[in-house]
């Protein structure tokens, strides 16, 4: 197997507008999320995303409720910084909300620290032409220029 990295390590995060924690209160753990409007993850085989979390060594997974179920990253954090609710999302995708405050970040002490990735395929086989121009995507990316 051949491993390409990302440039940088790949973190999420939970984000709500300033307006809607004014409005709906801080949650101060996960299980509080419960008594918020959170923005739902689809994934693509059509189930609702489970929000991870990690604290001292204790993982918690936890199903969150409410209006609005997107599949775009940049979409939850762009209905998130509406004041829609709480969601949770890609880093890449809430670092210019939060940059501008129009997000403000919700648990941080409860989210997993930032993981190295990597695309990893067989090098034993011809590269598809596809694969080959995502391959020089990555490699051709800066540090900090996140992931997408």
């Amino acid at each position: 197997m051949i491993a390409v990295p990302f440039p940088d390590p790949i973190g999420f995060v939970c984000v709500a507008s300033p307006a809607y924690l004014d409005r709906a209160g801080e949650p101060t753990t996960p299980d509080d999320l419960q008594h918020h409007r959170c923005i739902g993850h689809r994934l693509p085989g059509g189930r609702l995303y489970r929000w991870e979390f990690e604290r001292a060594g204790r993982e918690l997974t936890v199903d969150v409720n409410g209006p609005l179920v997107l599949d775009d990253e940049e979409l939850m954090a762009e209905a998130a910084a509406q004041g829609l609710g709480i969601a949770y999302v890609a880093s890449w995708a809430a670092d210019a909300a939060l940059a501008e405050g129009r997000l403000r970040t919700v648990l941080p002490a409860w989210m997993h620290k930032p993981e190295r990735a990597a695309v990893y395929y067989p090098g034993h086989r011809a590269v598809p032409p596809a694969l080959r121009a995502f391959l020089d995507i990555i490699k051709a990316m800066p540090s900090g220029a996140g992931t997408h």
